[in-house]
């Protein structure tokens, strides 16, 4: 079986952890110090934090920002479950708006619409590795005075007119979990050049400690530990060149795959997409519906998901937030989207065989 993802780590990385345990420093100890030094150069920031997750990331940026009951959060409707998540953990409401069907990014017409007296932020997403529109929200949130925070959770190395994501909005979140475009096994981190936001941060995540056992906020349990920078170390260093295959395979698939009806991702111009996943919308037009697909693939060897199957404003969990909400190009998405193996251990003959099943089924 292909796979849909897997982590790419080597005897770089075990050699890192096993140095960390020999030195008997296993948490949050100079490995983390170093990481956060390298990350946040390599994204162009002058702070960053790490932490346990990205969820905790998105968590506690918020709550830096002071986000909180009575406030509302714009973030698009077509995106994973921790986007909208992380804002009701801090009692505020997520807005959910409307995506654009080529980019699967927030739509900029849907955000406008949606402004209102209570937002205080815009939470905007570079999905699958493509950036958003980041200069055109960053300018109408700087028009409104709110904050703009980039969820750049599986956009590690993408740029938008050759500046690194993640250091356009207040802050950037970003995930490391096993199959992101670079791991720490799991963990998250911020990037930010605000000097008062990245201080709060860190307090937030060591248990609102101002100092050792001084407690003047409450907290949480969100660090990082250096068995996992060392690894995020190890896979920073690689990274460039894991997209770089990324981007390779991408171009393959744009070329090879022969689609009555099957859509290409389309990359915006002046941005460089990092293809967290290769996704593909199986329109009507094709012969076989989105799940036909899947399943004559999975009968081949070739793993396949659904990124996402619900959107945002029809979960259960949020539908107290979504009675009203309309998000027609989201609905259509999750109808019709599909990810294809897009990881650096796709070899060329995956691809090519890849190319050759989907051709045949559609």
């Amino acid at each position: 079986m292909i796979p849909i993802g897997t982590p790419l780590t080597d005897e770089q990385e075990i050699a890192a952890v096993s140095e960390v345990l020999r030195s008997g420093m296993l948490a949050q100890g100079p490995g983390v110090e170093m990481f956060e030094k390298e990350f946040s150069s390599y994204c162009g920031t002058r702070h960053g934090i790490a932490m346990n997750n990205g969820t905790a990331a998105l968590h506690a940026t918020l709550l830096a920002l002071g986000i909180g009951p009575g406030d509302e959060v714009i973030l698009p409707a077509f995106t994973f479950f921790a986007t909208a998540s992380s804002v009701c953990m801090c009692g505020a409401k997520p807005v959910f708006v409307d995506v654009d069907r080529e980019t699967f990014n927030l739509s900029i017409d849907a955000l406008q619409n949606a402004l209102s007296a209570g937002t205080r932020a815009v939470i905007g997403v570079h999905l699958f590795g493509q950036p958003f529109e980041v200069n055109t929200v960053k300018e109408i949130c700087g028009e409104r005075g709110i904050h703009l925070v980039e969820d750049a959770a599986q956009a590690h190395g993408a740029t938008c007119h050759g500046r690194k994501v993640g250091s356009f909005g207040t802050a950037g979140c970003f995930s490391f979990y096993p199959t992101k475009n670079m791991t720490t096994g799991e963990g998250g981190f911020v990037t930010t050049d605000d000097d008062q936001v990245s201080q709060k941060i860190r307090q937030i995540i060591n248990h609102g400690q101002s100092e050792k056992y001084l407690h003047t906020m409450l907290g949480f349990n969100y660090r990082m530990t250096d068995i996992g920078a060392s690894i995020g170390l190890a896979q920073l260093r690689k990274l460039d060149s894991f997209n770089a295959r990324r981007r390779e395979t991408a171009q393959y698939y744009n070329s090879n795959l022969r689609y009555p009806g099957l859509i290409p991702p389309r990359t915006v111009p002046g941005s460089v997409h990092v293809y967290h996943q290769y996704v593909v919308r199986v329109t009507e037009e094709c012969r076989l519906n989105r799940d036909q697909v899947a399943m004559k693939l999975k009968d081949k060897g070739i793993g396949t998901a659904v990124h996402y199957p619900i959107p945002l404003h029809r979960q259960p969990v949020f539908s107290k937030y979504a009675r009203q909400t309309h998000c027609p190009v989201s609905e259509a998405l999750a109808k019709e989207v599909l990810s294809l193996p897009v990881h650096p251990r796709v070899t060329d003959a995956d691809r090519e065989y890849i190319c050759s099943c989907i051709n045949e089924v559609t």
